[in-house]
């Protein structure tokens, strides 16, 4: 499978690292840090309701191509017009080092 055509690259995505920091429970709070703007390709893949924690909750999949770029993990996240894609799953397209793949989940209510 090659990367995407460079017209299919329309949406722009933000890309956040999380950032913990530590409260007097114990626990800690997450914070968004913005680490790049970016262009990139966003397939919807799935859609289905999960029965969790918190009663019945909509998760959609999608795939996430863009541009290679070094360290993106999946404990980061893509945002876009007020969506939000946790990455699941992160790999190079071709082994290439020319574009990646990213497989997110937007959660619903």
């Amino acid at each position: 499978m090659s990367g995407p055509r460079i017209g299919a690259l329309r949406h722009r995505l933000r890309l956040e690292a999380p950032s913990y920091m530590a409260d007097e429970g114990g626990g800690a709070t997450v914070t968004w840090n913005p680490v790049a703007t970016l262009w990139a390709e966003v397939i919807p893949l799935s859609g289905r309701e999960e029965l969790r924690a918190d009663g019945l909750q909509t998760v959609a999949k999608f795939e996430v191509r863009t541009r290679y770029r070094a360290g993106i993990s999946p404990e980061m996240r893509f945002v876009f017009g007020g969506r939000v894609l946790e990455i699941q799953a992160v790999r190079d397209i071709e082994g290439r080092r020319r574009w990646l793949s990213c497989l997110c989940e937007e959660l619903g209510s």
